[in-house]
């Protein structure tokens, strides 16, 4: 016998101590049968008790990883949207001011190509809005709504319609990123 085939065996009279010390300290897993097996069919059910305990415990694991890849995906859908609806709101007021300086271009410039050219810019960066996702929230002549209006003031008219659009509101989806500010009419 060569003195590493000695070596092996004491490495191996070493791990089977070891793993009796573990049995006499408890470190058997859940469902091992006792060190002394008795019958066969006693054997064979305790590894049916382990294997169903390992059934579960898979079947546990595999119905968390699939609400971990669906709550992932859900907080990046979120994510996303929050980015879109940031950016568009940081964007509505470069298009209010395009469309102000559109409503006061004197009628005498209205023909030259440099206010043609705004023109053009204001159409395509609202196809770039609408693209997004973003629509005008209706608001004139509306009943006066608090989750979609933002009341500045009153004026004599019907009660609660919408008289005037001050502000346009935008809606990204269905939802309401930005509410219109209106007059509203008041009987008083």
């Amino acid at each position: 016998m060569s003195s590493n085939e000695d070596d092996e065996r004491i490495v191996d009279k070493r791990a089977s101590s070891r793993m009796k010390d573990d049995d006499l300290a408890g470190g058997e897993a859940p469902g091992d049968a006792p060190a002394a097996a008795g019958s066969p069919e006693a054997e064979l059910a305790a590894e049916r008790e382990k294997a169903e305990t390992y059934y579960k415990n898979w079947q546990r694991s595999a119905a968390d990883f699939i609400n971990y890849k669906r709550r992932v995906e859900q907080e990046r859908s979120e994510s996303s949207r929050l980015v879109s609806a940031a950016l568009v709101i940081n964007l509505l007021p470069v298009l209010d001011d395009l469309e102000r300086a559109l409503e006061t271009v004197d009628a005498a410039l209205a023909g030259l190509t440099w206010v043609q050219g705004i023109v053009n810019i204001q159409r395509k960066f609202w196809q770039m809005l609408q693209a997004m996702g973003v629509s005008e929230a209706p608001a004139a002549g509306e009943m006066f709504d608090p989750a979609k209006h933002e009341a500045v003031a009153r004026q004599p008219g019907e009660e609660g319609r919408v008289l005037h659009v001050v502000q346009k509101g935008y809606l990204l989806g269905d939802r309401v990123i930005r509410p219109a500010s209106v007059i509203v009419g008041s009987e008083a």
